[in-house]
């Protein structure tokens, strides 16, 4: 089970000076002499959560869910009982983030018990396997004989579970909760293994009651889980192609726009991206028609993606591309790039199981390369060529690495780190897709065909705001998702599956891959707001920025526009005009 959330990485910051009468942020400069008082609480809190975390390995653990729900309304007493006026501006800002978060876990928690009271009727038998394991984590040890007991009802329990859904198909549940219940069993069965594994062959007399009726137990859940996942919800019990999905519905992406501090409905964030996307599809008529194809700019993707280069040689085209980036920001004095970063960023290839749910590049101080193997079929060594071609990746390299994710992970890990807590996409994903709208604006895609690639990724990150807002909001089924990234973007069919794959499978928020562009929008908004007034230079902001950490979008915009801030601050920058 994943809890809802938004968990990435951080950065921090410095100095404060007037700029043209706008209180503004200088970057690279001396930390603060009088740091965050709450910085402290923060830190102990992110270490509570990790102690919990890692005392209590399933989210469905009756004991976990009572400390951590504990701990929340704790902390915030805690901030309650502070002087929100007589805090710093940096605290303020610090107060802010960390009420937000503790709101949002407290939801976060309130839908995980939602869920677990959904599946339920399905799992009957979870609270003993997790009680097991709880009390062995309280150091209450079993009993062998007791324990054997407890392990025999609980196959019967487990056997009879399966026995009363195979005969009343009118209890068959939504599919979408037998898949959660599925994925559920497994963490079950895990649990289970970790409890009986800590005394077996370590207590002789555990080990002579139990192990027969542990075996017991761990074949019925296997059974049951293969039941569930082929009658309940009808797919192979090792299918890795199929794609399910969990829709949460609009009630709760609003709750997550409000935490990321989005001021818009999901209804209007799919009419900014159908007109971001309207914006593509001219530019791509234009280079279509530069190259040649008329208006048929699918003719000229097509043609794009022939031009892809021979097998091995692919890392020596990354590589030319992250110095050409590189190169570009330092030359035109974009942003500071730390000669550490620039030295110590890595490249490895990817491998050909996570190709099938990550088709393109990744990155971070390391760039994994997507380029087909020796083992994968003709067919998928094609697509994979074609959708790794030279046009296409020029884009995805500076945002994985340099000004992208890279240098967001090197400044994060220097400034400010107690704010990785409040990580959120909108201010990673966003950030990195931002450098290829203010590239595109500076010229840096020249000839057609980079521009036809810079676009393929612009339209697509559109196009994720369409299909994912309209899924979780029970209008749109993962086939029609997959049908756009093919037919309007211009994916391959195999591509187009790994991406809706990944972005419901369950290991993303469901605002993960609204996030790229709503979060490059915004910056896109602030930079015009304070850079193309004068009031910064790009070098100032895009500094200025990294040292404020990974924070909702409008936190940094309050930050560095000195906005008034109050302890029940709610978000309030309308940063795209819909026109009305």
């Amino acid at each position: 089970m994943k809890m809802i959330g938004r968990r990435i990485v951080c950065l921090g910051f410095v100095l404060a000076m007037l700029v043209q009468g706008v209180l503004v942020r200088t970057a690279f400069g001396q930390q603060s002499e009088t740091p965050s008082r709450l910085r402290g609480e923060i830190e102990r809190f992110a270490q509570d959560t990790g102690a919990f975390d890692r005392l209590w390995r399933s989210d469905l653990s009756a004991a976990r869910m009572a400390r951590l729900s504990e701990l929340y309304d704790s902390e915030l007493a805690t901030l309650r009982g502070m002087n929100f006026d007589s805090l710093s501006r940096e605290e303020q800002i610090d107060y802010i983030l960390f009420k937000n978060d503790l709101e949002h876990e407290k939801h976060a928690m309130s839908q995980l018990k939602a869920q677990f009271a959904e599946m339920e009727p399905l799992i009957p038998f979870a609270r003993t396997i997790n009680d097991l394991e709880d009390a062995r984590r309280r150091l209450e040890f079993a009993d062998g004989a007791k324990s054997a007991a407890v392990l025999d009802g609980l196959a019967k329990q487990i056997a009879e579970t399966q026995k009363a859904f195979e005969k009343d198909s009118a209890a068959k549940p939504k599919r979408t909760v037998a898949y959660r219940a599925a994925r559920a069993v497994a963490g079950l069965r895990d649990t289970l293994k970790r409890w009986y594994t800590f005394y077996n062959g370590y207590d002789p007399k555990f080990t002579w009651w139990c192990e027969s009726p542990y075996k017991a137990a761990d074949e019925a859940l296997d059974k049951y889980q293969k039941f569930v996942t082929t009658k309940l919800v009808g797919i192979a019990p090792d299918d890795k192609t199929t794609i399910i999905g969990d829709p949460i519905g609009r009630e709760a992406l609003i709750e997550e726009l409000r935490f990321e501090m989005i001021p818009y409905t999901p209804e209007e964030l799919v009419e900014i991206a159908n007109k971001e996307f309207e914006w593509c599809i001219a530019e791509l008529k234009k280079a279509s028609r530069e190259m040649g194809y008329g208006d048929d700019y699918m003719k000229a993707i097509e043609a794009v993606k022939k031009t892809y280069v021979e097998p091995g040689k692919q890392p020596e085209l990354i590589r030319d591309f992250a110095r050409e980036a590189i190169d570009y920001v330092k030359k035109n004095d974009l942003v500071t790039v730390p000669r550490v970063a620039e030295e110590s960023w890595r490249m490895e290839m990817m491998t050909p199981e996570r190709q099938l749910v990550a088709p393109f590049f990744l990155g971070g101080e390391t760039i994994l390369v997507s380029y087909p193997t020796d083992t994968m079929t003709q067919e998928q060594k094609m697509m994979s060529m074609r959708g790794n071609n030279p046009h296409f990746a020029r884009a995805v390299t500076h945002h994985e690495l340099i000004p992208g994710h890279h240098l967001q992970g090197f400044m994060t890990s220097r400034y400010k780190p107690y704010r990785r807590m409040f990580s959120t996409p909108f201010w990673m994903e966003g950030w990195a897709l931002y450098w290829e709208f203010l590239l595109w604006d500076r010229g840096f895609d020249k000839t057609p065909e980079d521009k036809i690639g810079a676009l393929f990724w612009r339209s697509h990150r559109a196009a994720r705001i369409i299909f994912s807002l309209n899924f979780h909001l029970g209008k749109w089924t993962p086939e029609q998702c997959v049908d756009l990234l093919v037919n309007k973007v211009g994916h391959e069919r195999e591509n187009a599956l790994a991406e809706v794959r990944r972005s419901f499978a369950g290991d993303y928020g469901p605002l993960y891959q609204m996030a790229y562009m709503m979060g490059g929008l915004q910056f896109y908004a602030l930079h015009h707001d304070l850079v193309d007034s004068k009031k910064m230079t790009d070098r100032a902001f895009h500094d200025a920025i990294l040292k404020e950490g990974p924070i909702p979008v409008e936190m940094v915009r309050a930050t560095l526009t000195d906005a008034k801030l109050t302890r029940d601050y709610k978000p309030n920058w309308r940063y795209y005009d819909l026109g009305k």
